[in-house]
């Protein structure tokens, strides 16, 4: 629970330093509400890294999607298939291999990428929950520490 705890506050702190950048970044599938951000591993502190299996690397990103119900009360998160891939801008593919986490109520999905000095990617996501399918689709620019 105090990890929990510990990568909430950390997004929190995180989001309210980049606000600009990521306010409302989540797209609509049908009834679902696919929330999605990416940010520097190094974001992490050491131990939350160590407790998801995370690297931490000026090298290294993390891409977090987590995805609601909108037809149900309280919009619960709702488990899905993720698989997808991110490509720069000489088409180099790299799949994206995400790991489900559980925490309580919430479950959220953890993909980690390996970047250079301001590398953009263009992320396409396969997002699938029973009947509901999708694609998330989003552009980022990554920095080394």
């Amino acid at each position: 629970m105090n990890t929990l705890i510990s990568l909430l506050g950390s997004v929190i702190l995180f989001f309210g330093l980049s606000a600009p950048a990521t306010a409302g970044q989540y797209k609509n599938i049908g009834n679902l509400e696919v929330h999605y951000s990416s940010f520097p591993s190094t974001f992490l502190t050491p131990d939350i890294a160590s407790n998801y299996k995370i690297k931490r690397s000026g090298y290294s990103a993390v891409v977090n999607i987590t995805v609601l119900d909108t037809s149900q009360p309280g919009k619960p998160a709702v488990p899905v298939t993720l698989s997808g891939e991110a490509r720069n801008l000489l088409g180099t593919r790299k799949q994206l291999e995400f790991r489900e986490i559980r925490e309580g109520k919430a479950i959220y999905y953890l993909a980690e990428i390996k970047h250079a000095n301001e590398e953009s990617f263009q992320f396409s996501i396969d997002v699938k929950h029973t009947a509901t399918q999708g694609k998330l689709d989003f552009r980022q620019t990554f920095y080394v520490d």
